[in-house]
């Protein structure tokens, strides 16, 4: 019988090729998932701090409200890279695990 990719059931991959597209799927998936992230991060502290630094907007910035600009965006990203690493960490210390538990059953 067919099954949704066209294939007949009798030469379904292996468990071990399914296991490596099924990781590659979520693998990719992740990957789009922090970049909404990303991205939901860029446009949240730029409204964030535009709002905060340019009180008044007119056709162009001041020197204050540039630095103060550089300033709030920097700290968004450095509390990004904080929270990318310690996440990522945690992500890679998670994958062992499960991958050491794995191997011992």
């Amino acid at each position: 019988m067919p099954d949704f990719l066209g294939s007949s059931s009798s030469s379904a991959a292996p468990p071990s090729d399914m296991a490596a597209q099924k990781e590659a799927v979520m693998r990719g998936v992740r990957n789009q998932v922090a970049l909404a992230n990303a991205q939901a991060l860029m446009n949240s502290s730029t409204e964030r701090c535009f709002t905060k630094c340019v009180p008044s907007p007119s056709s162009s910035l001041s020197s204050y409200e540039q630095a103060c600009l550089s300033k709030c965006l920097d700290r968004y990203m450095d509390a990004f890279n904080v929270v990318s690493r310690t996440y990522m960490s945690r992500i890679s210390r998670d994958r062992l695990e499960s991958q050491q538990a794995t191997a011992f059953h």
